[in-house]
């Protein structure tokens, strides 16, 4: 039995719709890592679709949505003295990120449903009805992730702020494969000189670094150590670990999450660069360049977060670090992707 006996039958109309969705979703990311950097998350105290559709376009609206957030701790303890129009800039951040996930939505559904009354969606039911479910779970979990920090706390749990983040790996990582699939890439056969599911375990760690990167930014730790290769001038952090219980110091203790996400980020350059150069070595095909593909992506991954901590985490180095990992993401699955078919 070939390969072409096995996957669904080619659907390009369709793989240019998840393509799109895939976009719109790393665009969310991006949008959604600039809210976070400019404390702009809490400024929308409410769930409301009509609010969420039409921003507020006068001036007896613009003072609603104002009086709403001096209710919340971050103004009353962080930005007590705030004017309005400070307020309009981090309001348009929150509102444009919940915009557009609006949006996607719409992008995902009416399409699907044309697709499924067309019979597009032969063999890929279940992998895109999961997408929607995911997609409408993936609000649940930001609003979820909000109301933690609207009269409790500074910001927001960055626990949930790294499980709303994992959710859109999850569905990009999904979308893309899918689209791949609908694309019926690679053509032909392709082999990466390593077990096909040696990517899967990249991706695994790459997912992993993505997690520790969240509860780092969440918990604002970035500008805490700008030294590099040592931490604070220690190898080790002499305050690592310190809290009790042991979990707080993943969610609060800045020395601890440096120490892991810049750990993991080493095991993480190791395993790439040796699957790239496996792959450039022993691979033949698609699965060869995507191999090689992971590999400078990585290299510039690793470049960019060294630079991101020397300059005390500023604000585009930080949000192009952020796209470095969805880029990196991806590239490991198009390699699976090759390396599997």
């Amino acid at each position: 039995m070939s390969n072409d006996d096995v996957w669904p039958p080619r659907e390009p109309w369709v793989g240019a719709w998840l393509l799109i969705v895939c976009a719109l979703v790393l665009t969310m990311i991006l949008v959604g890592g600039a809210t976070r950097l400019t404390d702009s998350g809490l400024s929308i105290t409410e769930w409301d679709l009509f609010k969420g559709l039409i921003p507020p376009l006068n001036d007896v609206r613009w003072a609603e949505e104002f009086a709403l957030y001096q209710r919340t701790m971050e103004y009353q303890a962080q930005n007590n003295g705030m004017t309005i129009d400070e307020f309009k800039h981090i309001y348009w951040w929150e509102w444009g990120h919940r915009f557009l996930g609006k949006m996607i939505g719409v992008v995902y559904a009416l399409p699907f449903f044309f697709f499924l009354f067309t019979g597009r969606l032969r063999g890929r039911f279940r992998l895109t009805i999961l997408l929607f479910a995911l997609g409408g779970l993936q609000g649940a979990i930001g609003w979820w992730m909000v109301t933690s920090g609207l009269f409790d706390r500074l910001d927001v749990s960055p626990f949930r702020l790294a499980i709303h983040l994992a959710m859109a790996f999850v569905i990009l990582a999904l979308g893309l494969w899918v689209a791949l699939g609908a694309f019926a890439w690679p053509k032909q056969s392709s082999k990466l000189g390593l077990p096909r599911w040696a990517p899967f375990v990249l991706m695994a760690f790459v997912f992993v670094q993505i997690m520790l990167g969240a509860l780092l930014a969440g918990s604002d730790g970035g500008p805490a150590y700008a030294d590099w290769p040592k931490i604070g001038g220690e190898w080790i952090p002499s305050t690592a670990f310190g809290l009790e219980p042991l979990w707080h110091n993943f969610t609060e203790d800045h020395a601890t999450q440096h120490l892991l996400h810049r750990s993991m980020g080493y095991v993480v350059g190791l395993l790439a660069l040796l699957l790239a150069l496996v792959g450039l070595i022993r691979g033949q095909g698609a699965a060869r360049w995507a191999a090689l593909a992971v590999g400078l992506v990585t290299l510039g991954q690793v470049a960019l977060g060294i630079h991101t901590v020397l300059m005390v985490s500023p604000f585009w180095p930080s949000l192009l670090h952020q796209l470095g990992a969805a880029i990196l993401w991806m590239a490991a699955l198009v390699c699976a992707r090759a390396a599997w078919r």
